[in-house]
């Protein structure tokens, strides 16, 4: 038996895998960040939403990504790493805490994604002024009775059939109702609930927004 067979067969008895690629080593840091934000109390989507909103960057295939509420990156790493394997796309991410936003920085370039996003520090609500369209993808993360003015200044900006999530749509409903009550009013909104399991909630949900009129068909 070769060498390298003797080792891959050792590792799998272990229950170990073989060394990574580029693209483990973009997981190994989302787990850093995600073990950071449960140790530390910084909020995320959690690991069943993550995926969720990877899914949906998959399929929108944006040029265009804006998120209102970095943190210290996680959801970010999420959104670049498709951006990266669909080899086009831009993130600007923004965050009110420049400390956050440098340790989101260092994720982002430890993880080889920082190509792909543009971090901006400031509110959001003012921040989105700045940005041009048209905005494929919007990622709303951020205190929740900023949704409504944020999606309202972008929304002109919004190329048609943009992807817009909302993020804690079942636990910040009630502070982010103005914001609701426009997107399921005007356009194809559903809510999609998960079992997170988070020490700030163990149900929650995200509201996800195709900005087509109502009675379009969505692709």
């Amino acid at each position: 038996m070769s060498t390298s067979l003797c080792i891959l067969w050792v590792l799998a008895a272990v229950g170990a895998e073989p060394a990574a690629g580029e693209n483990d080593t973009v997981q190994v840091v989302i787990d850093e960040v995600e073990k950071a934000c449960l140790e530390r109390g910084v909020p995320m989507v959690g690991r069943k939403k993550a995926e969720r909103l990877a899914e949906l960057v998959r399929r929108a295939r944006p040029k265009l990504v804006v998120e209102c509420g970095t943190a210290i990156g996680y959801s970010g790493l999420w959104i670049a790493r498709e951006l990266k394997k669909a080899g086009e796309g831009k993130l600007i991410t923004l965050e009110i805490s420049p400390e956050r936003a440098r340790e989101a920085q260092e994720y982002f370039r430890r993880a080889g994604l920082d190509a792909y996003i543009t971090t901006k520090v400031g509110d959001a609500r003012e921040a989105v002024k700045e940005i041009e369209g048209p905005i494929d993808f919007l990622f709303l993360d951020c205190g929740y009775s900023n949704y409504h003015p944020i999606f309202v200044t972008v929304e002109p900006k919004l190329s048609p059939k943009a992807t817009v999530v909302a993020d804690n749509a079942g636990i910040g409903a009630r502070g982010m109702q103005a914001y609701l009550d426009h997107v399921r009013s005007k356009y194809q909104s559903r809510t999609e609930w998960f079992d997170v399991d988070l020490p700030w909630a163990r149900r929650d949900a995200m509201e996800v927004t195709i900005v087509a009129e109502k009675g379009q068909n969505e692709e």
